[in-house]
C-alpha cells in the first residue's frame, strides 16, 4: 500500500490530469477530451505526411487520453513506428494487420496482459513500460515475432516474480535485449537449463496475483460505493441548509448567509481533498481511473462555481427611456467626424483594426445617428444634423483599414458658386476682362450682400446682364463704398455713382 502521488501537470504517477475518466460502464467525458483515435487526430499528427495517413509510417499520439485502440490497421497500414505512451489503454488490440510496425510504444497505460500481436511480422522493437502486466506468461505469445530483439517490461507487478528474468530469456530465443540489458550467450544457456522449475515458479506467482488483483478490484468497488454514499450525504448535508427556516434567514441576513454557505463549502471541499490524497491506495488500473475521476469532478466543480460567479456585463445602454440616442464607444477606437459643406454630407472616419475581416463590421445609418458594431461591441455617434440613409456609401481604406462612411445631408444647402455671365460687346474687349474679374470678385461676397442703399445698383448691373436678376435682393455688408464704385466704373456707370448720393 502506498500513498497517492499528486502532480501538479500530471495528478498521479504517470498519467496525465486530463485523462478521461470511466464511471462504471458509461465514461464521463469534458469538451475536447478524446478516447479513441479518431481520423481527425490522426490526420493532425501526420502533418510530417502532409496530412496524408494511406503512406503514414511513423505517428505520435502520446498523451491523448485515448481508451481504446482502433482504425490504425485500416488507415495506416504502413506504419513502421507507432507511439501511444501515456493514455489509458486497457488492452493491446487492432494493431495485427500492421505488418511493417517495427516499433510499438505502450508505456504508461493500463495494460495487463501482452496479446494480439502475433501479425506484427516485423516488429523489432516492444516498450511496455510501467503498465500493469502480471501474467508473465502472456509473453510466449510474442514468440512468433521472430525479428523482435527488444523488450521493456521494468515497471510491471511481473518483474518482480522470482525468476522473471530467466523466464523471459528461455521464452524468447530471439531477444537480444531485455530491459536495455543486453543477453549474454551464458544467461540464456543457464536460464533453459533451469526453464522447467523457473516456469513452475511464475505459474504459481501468476496465481497468486491474479487473486490479488481480484480482491483489488473488489477494494476497488468498495471503495467507490463508499466515496458515492459520503457524496450523497454531502448533497444531503447541503440541501439542509435550504430549508425553509434557513431561507427565512437568508432573507433577512442574506449576505451574512452567503459567506457562511461559501465557508462551509471550502471547508468540506477542503476536508474530502485532504482525505482522498492522504489515504493509502494501491497503484492499480482502478485506483489510476478513479483519481482521475476525482480530478474530473473537482475541476467541473470548480468551472461551475467559476460560472455561477461570473456575472454578465450589462448592455450599454443606447437609447435612453425617454428616447434620447446616447453616444457609445465600446470598441474605445479613434474617430472623426468631417462636415463635407462642399459635397453637403458628413464624413466617419472609424479607425477600425487594419487587419479586421470586414465580415465581422456591422453598420447602421439612421436619419439622426449611425451605430457600427465592431466584432460584437457597440459604435453609436450621434449626428449634428439630419442624413439620408439611403444614400449613403461606406468603404476601408486598403492602406489604413479604416472604415469611412459618407452621409449626405437631407437639407441641401445653397453654395455661392454661381458663374456669372460675361457676355459683352465684342467691340469692349478691355472692359470685359476688368468687368470679369470685378464679377468674380462680386460673386464672392454675394451672400454677403446686405446694405439697402445697393438695391439701386444691383438692378442697374442686372438691367446691363452683369448679374442674375435673382440676386439683385441681396445687399451687401460694409464697407462697400470703395468695392461698388470699382463696379459702377467697371460698368460705365460713373456718371450714376456721381449723381447718386448715399
Amino acid at each position: 500500500m502506498s500513498p497517492r502521488c499528486k502532480c501538479a501537470d500530471c495528478g498521479i504517477l504517470f498519467s496525465c490530469s486530463k485523462i478521461a475518466v470511466c464511471t462504471g460502464n458509461t465514461v464521463t467525458t469534458r469538451p475536447g477530451t478524446r478516447y479513441t483515435v479518431t481520423e481527425d487526430l490522426v490526420r493532425r499528427r501526420a502533418e510530417h505526411n502532409n496530412c496524408e495517413i494511406f503512406s503514414l509510417e511513423e505517428i505520435s499520439l502520446h498523451q491523448q487520453e485515448i481508451e481504446k485502440l482502433e482504425y490504425l490497421d485500416k488507415w495506416c497500414r504502413d506504419l513502421k513506428i507507432l507511439y501511444l505512451q501515456n493514455n489509458l489503454i486497457p488492452k493491446i488490440e487492432n494493431v495485427g494487420k500492421l505488418k511493417k510496425l517495427e516499433y510499438l510504444n505502450v508505456a504508461l497505460n493500463n495494460i495487463e496482459r501482452i496479446e494480439n500481436l502475433e501479425g506484427c511480422e516485423e516488429l523489432k522493437k516492444l516498450d511496455l513500460t510501467a503498465n500493469f502486466i502480471g501474467e508473465l506468461s502472456s509473453v510466449e505469445t510474442l514468440k512468433y515475432n521472430i525479428h523482435l530483439k527488444e523488450l521493456f517490461l521494468v515497471g510491471n507487478p511481473c518483474t518482480e516474480f522470482e525468476g522473471y528474468r530467466q523466464f523471459v530469456v528461455a521464452t524468447l530465443h530471439q531477444l537480444k535485449y531485455l530491459d536495455s540489458k543486453e543477453i549474454e550467450r551464458s544467461e540464456r544457456i543457464q536460464a533453459l537449463q533451469y526453464y522447467p522449475e523457473v516456469k513452475q515458479k511464475i505459474r504459481e506467482q501468476e496465481q497468486a496475483y491474479l487473486l490479488k488483483r481480484a480482491k483489488e478490484k473488489e477494494e476497488a468497488q468498495r471503495r467507490m460505493h463508499e466515496r458515492k454514499n459520503r457524496k450523497e450525504k454531502q448533497m444531503e448535508a447541503k440541501y439542509g441548509l435550504d430549508s425553509p427556516d434557513s431561507l427565512q434567514y437568508k432573507e433577512n441576513h442574506q449576505t451574512e448567509g452567503k459567506r457562511e454557505e461559501q465557508t462551509w463549502r471550502t471547508v468540506q471541499d477542503d476536508e474530502e481533498d485532504r482525505r482522498f490524497w492522504e489515504e493509502p491506495t494501491p497503484y492499480t488500473p482502478e485506483s489510476r481511473l478513479e483519481t482521475h475521476r476525482y480530478i474530473e469532478e473537482k475541476r467541473k466543480a470548480k468551472d461551475n462555481i467559476r460560472g455561477s460567479k461570473k456575472r454578465e456585463k450589462p448592455l450599454p445602454t443606447l437609447v435612453t427611456a425617454e428616447g434620447k440616442v446616447l453616444n457609445v464607444n465600446m470598441p474605445k477606437l479613434h474617430f472623426s467626424l468631417k462636415d463635407d459643406e462642399e459635397n453637403n454630407q458628413f464624413i466617419l472616419d472609424l479607425a477600425v483594426y487594419r487587419h479586421l475581416d470586414t465580415s465581422l463590421l456591422d453598420i447602421d445609418v439612421q436619419p439622426t445617428y449611425i451605430r457600427v458594431l465592431v466584432k460584437g461591441k457597440t459604435f453609436q455617434l450621434v449626428l449634428p444634423e439630419e442624413v439620408k440613409p439611403d444614400s449613403s456609401s461606406a468603404k476601408r481604406s486598403q492602406t489604413t483599414g479604416h472604415l469611412v462612411v459618407s452621409m449626405p445631408k437631407v437639407k441641401d444647402t445653397i453654395l455661392a458658386k454661381q458663374k456669372l455671365s460675361t457676355s459683352v460687346k465684342p467691340s469692349d474687349s478691355n472692359t470685359m476682362q476688368k468687368s470679369t474679374s470685378v464679377q468674380s470678385s462680386a460673386s464672392r461676397h454675394l451672400s454677403d450682400w446686405e446694405h439697402p442703399t445697393c438695391s439701386l445698383l444691383l438692378s442697374i448691373a442686372a438691367m446691363a446682364g452683369h448679374v442674375p436678376r435673382e440676386k439683385t435682393m441681396l445687399c451687401y455688408k460694409p464697407p462697400w463704398n470703395s468695392e461698388l464704385q470699382e463696379l459702377l466704373r467697371c460698368l460705365n456707370f460713373e456718371l450714376l455713382f456721381a449723381q447718386t448720393s448715399f
